[in-house]
């Protein structure tokens, strides 16, 4: 593993901030942390650049433990969220920085600056004052420099979080692509869900200072671990159930459940588009109390007569009016018993 952390703790006035983790990063694997806002995560990013010393535990870099290296021997590029450029310096200073600091030459920092705007999309940029570039050309700068020492591991804290919406999903496609390109080992963190699932190979999700759940994208979209990462993952049908056999004894009445579903008293998901719209007297009967547009669909707020709402999406032309009864079906495919 290019990265370990062993049982990782940081204590602020008493608080475990960072409660024991434990997590490995291999070699050109792009993991993403998420998690709502003092889950720990920027605390973990900043323990293993050397910002942040631990109280207990260990962090290692190719195995070796990495207590007694200092911040700029450790071989990571740490990339904030707010840039932190240098406004007295053009692009190539900003991007030539960290190369200075290693000793290397002038013809050899503009030959590697060169590559590297070339690289993020701003061929020529050198000579720009950083006041004249967008938020977006901002952000690419700020990567060409964590880039330019060539970081064993590139860390990134909220990368895309200042940005307009359109803007940070096109450049996390391209970021996504030129890690790729480029092999880089990366650690980000985000609490952008849509973010952290385009980029990641792997997605860790932190609850007060501990990892709930790590997994591939698609492993913690369909299955997560418990009812807050479910939460936190925007599903909103999330209820206590029992389970007998192939359904689901729940508030909603009973609910068809997966073939070798765990039984017994569980949490159960219910993703939007497991609720199946059927006739008002067919079904668990409900009224539309909300409806919101989402580009592709629309996403229904159900509520029944004796139970909690439930979301449903719906296609664009299918959608009921707010006020309208409508019956309820589930569909065991998008059903899921939680651990």
């Amino acid at each position: 593993m290019l990265l370990s952390l062993q049982a990782a703790t940081v204590r602020f006035g008493g608080r475990a901030v960072l409660d024991a983790v434990g997590l490995d990063v291999a070699e050109h694997e792009i993991v993403c942390v998420l998690g709502p806002s003092g889950s720990g995560k920027s605390t973990l990013l900043r323990a293993v650049a050397g910002l942040q010393p631990l109280d207990c535990g260990r962090v290692l870099l190719d195995g070796r433990d990495q207590a007694a290296v200092p911040v700029h021997r450790r071989e990571v590029g740490l990339m904030f969220q707010d840039h932190q450029l240098f406004p007295q310096r053009d692009v190539a200073g900003n991007v030539g920085f960290g190369l200075r600091m290693h000793g290397a030459g002038r013809s050899e920092r503009a030959a590697r600056v060169g590559e590297l705007l070339e690289l993020v999309g701003l061929p020529g940029a050198g000579p720009r004052a950083v006041a004249s570039l967008s938020g977006g050309e901002q952000q690419r700068v700020a990567l060409a420099r964590a880039l330019a020492p060539r970081p064993r591991l590139l860390m990134l804290d909220e990368p895309l979080g200042q940005l307009d919406r359109s803007l940070r999903e096109r450049l996390v496609v391209e970021l996504r692509e030129l890690f790729g390109r480029l092999g880089t080992t990366v650690l980000a963190v985000t609490h952008d869900q849509g973010e952290a699932f385009a980029l990641a190979d792997r997605v860790v999700v932190m609850r007060d200072g501990r990892i709930a759940q790590s997994g591939t994208p698609l492993e913690v979209w369909q299955r997560p671990a418990d009812a807050f990462v479910a939460r936190f993952l925007g599903f909103e049908n999330v209820v206590d159930a029992v389970v007998d056999g192939e359904a689901a004894l729940t508030p909603w009445g009973k609910v068809p459940v997966p073939e070798g579903s765990p039984q017994g008293a569980h949490t159960l998901l219910v993703r939007p588009a497991g609720v199946r719209l059927v006739a008002a007297d067919e079904g668990l009967r409900c009224t539309v109390a909300a409806r919101t547009f989402k580009g592709t669909h629309v996403a229904l707020h159900l509520q029944p007569r004796q139970a909690p709402r439930l979301e449903a999406a719906c296609a664009l032309r299918a959608a009921p009016e707010v006020g309208q009864e409508v019956g309820v079906e589930f569909d065991e495919a998008d059903v899921a018993v939680l651990d």
